[in-house]
């Protein structure tokens, strides 16, 4: 007789005799560094020698559809359809990965090689994000093992370009909305609350990434000569940043302060409180809106960085006034926020404090729109009490992430809910050198997706 907890010895089994760890270093060694555009054969590489043999090993049609946005890499779509009755879930992952920065890894470690030490497991995309779908993909194999069946139809999304804004993405929903249509997304991305605590999150804050610029001149004039008498644009936009927030961090441009932060999200986010961790940055608890709680700052709010700045040359600077000046700058935001008002907001907010001359450069990427779904959402619910039944834990619940993903494709586009677990956790280095994931979360990664596969076929909302 096939049962639930027989499902999750299968896939604990997975992992303990070492096929998870083999699994991952078949998808590790792919470079698919897909900022360089000539990587793009490692990207079809990924779904031909990896995702594809391994759907259709579970009785999946496949299908290589190519990016609508020309230079970009392809996405792979397959479906496993049992029962018109059944429910659909889609399942989302991205087979690229960010700029291996070769050379800067820690002596012994190498990018796109598997290291294993203690309880983490080394490589790029090991946490972002090929380790994640490695293990909702295991987790569905092991129902079929233990079942014959899924007892849901189900769909996989994987795309190849997430590190560059998921170009295409949006494009690809939109002509093909049925054959994407599902009753909610399941898919695992970006960091847990914390290691130890199972999370759920149902959106992402949004981004919008822009640059502050001035020129004056064009070229630099001797600081002797000229100084006191030219403009300096690297002060004069310094000013301008200052309206922008305060000392600490607090926005104060009107429209930059979202209204969703309501009694009920910061009830869902009483239970979700931020902790230094062993292995991250010390938090620094006097930045940011002084009214908020940690959690509420990263999960109910917006925040604005500067992201880089240029003036002259910073290597050999020389005794001149610079000609120009230029900041790279981020929001972060939440729904309660008006995308479309963002940038001419912070143009009226300027043009108010008498910096007309500093001109607001849209970036051509790092675009992404705010989404969330109430925690107390039919398939939250759900979700949550598969998750208690397989660790006995209770999941931290949160609104969004705190980082942004193209989450908007699914949640305004396909219009259906989404379900977020992520099996990473804060510290673990993506984006930068020594990425890493957790053997021991890994572990139980495995067995939650186990459990929450096995439940769909059972009693799925709506069932």
């Amino acid at each position: 007789m096939t049962t639930r907890a027989k499902t999750i010895d299968t896939i604990t089994r997975y992992f303990d005799d070492g096929s998870f760890l083999d699994e991952l270093t078949r998808l590790v060694e792919i470079p698919t560094e897909s900022q360089k555009p000539e990587r793009i054969t490692e990207l079809y590489r990924y779904l031909d020698e990896q995702m594809i043999p391994l759907l259709s090993g579970m009785a999946f049609s496949t299908r290589v559809m190519e990016n609508p946005k020309t230079g970009f890499g392809p996405f792979l779509f397959a479906e496993r359809h049992e029962d018109s009755t059944f429910p659909t879930i889609l399942i989302y992952g991205h087979g690229d990965v960010i700029h291996a920065q070769q050379g800067q890894w820690r002596d012994g470690l190498d990018p796109f090689k598997i290291t294993v030490e203690g309880d983490r497991i080394y490589g790029r995309g090991t946490a972002d994000n090929k380790g994640q779908h490695c293990i909702n993909l295991a987790a569905l194999r092991a129902v079929l093992q233990e079942r014959g069946t899924l007892g849901f139809n189900c769909k996989v999304i994987i795309e190849t370009g997430e590190e560059t804004g998921s170009p295409g993405l949006a494009e690809l929903f939109t002509e093909h909305r049925d054959l994407f249509a599902a009753d909610v997304l399941i898919a695992s991305d970006g960091p847990r609350l914390s290691p130890e605590r199972p999370t759920l999150f149902m959106g992402s804050r949004g981004a919008i990434n822009f640059a502050l610029s001035i020129k004056y001149r064009d070229g630099g004039h001797h600081s002797g000569n000229w100084g006191g008498l030219l403009r300096d644009p690297t002060i004069v936009l310094a000013h301008a940043l200052t309206t922008i927030t305060d000392r600490r961090g607090q926005i104060k441009i009107p429209e930059w302060r979202p209204d969703s932060l309501t009694p009920e999200v910061r009830e869902a986010l009483k239970d979700c409180p931020i902790r230094d961790s062993e292995n991250g940055p010390a938090i620094d608890p006097d930045w940011g809106e002084e009214s908020l709680s940690l959690s509420e700052k990263v999960y109910g709010w917006n925040s604005f960085a500067v992201l880089a700045t240029k003036t002259g040359n910073a290597d050999r600077p020389v005794n001149a006034i610079a000609p120009d000046s230029i900041a790279h700058c981020q929001l972060r935001y939440v729904v309660g926020t008006d995308p479309e008002d963002i940038l001419p907001a912070l143009r009226r907010h300027l043009d108010h404090h008498g910096f007309t001359d500093v001109e607001i450069i849209p970036a051509d990427k790092g675009f992404f729109r705010a989404t969330r779904l109430d925690p107390d959402h039919p398939w939250v619910e759900w979700a949550k009490n598969s998750i208690i039944t397989t660790t006995g834990l209770r999941p931290a619940v949160l609104p969004n992430l705190g980082g942004s993903l193209p989450n908007e494709t699914f949640a305004y586009i396909l219009g259906m809910p989404t379900v977020w677990i992520p099996h990473s956790y804060a510290a673990c280095s993506q984006h930068a050198p020594n990425e890493h994931i957790l053997k021991s979360l890994s572990r139980e990664a495995l067995q939650i997706m186990a459990g929450i596969f096995w439940d769909l076929g059972v009693n799925a909302p709506g069932r």
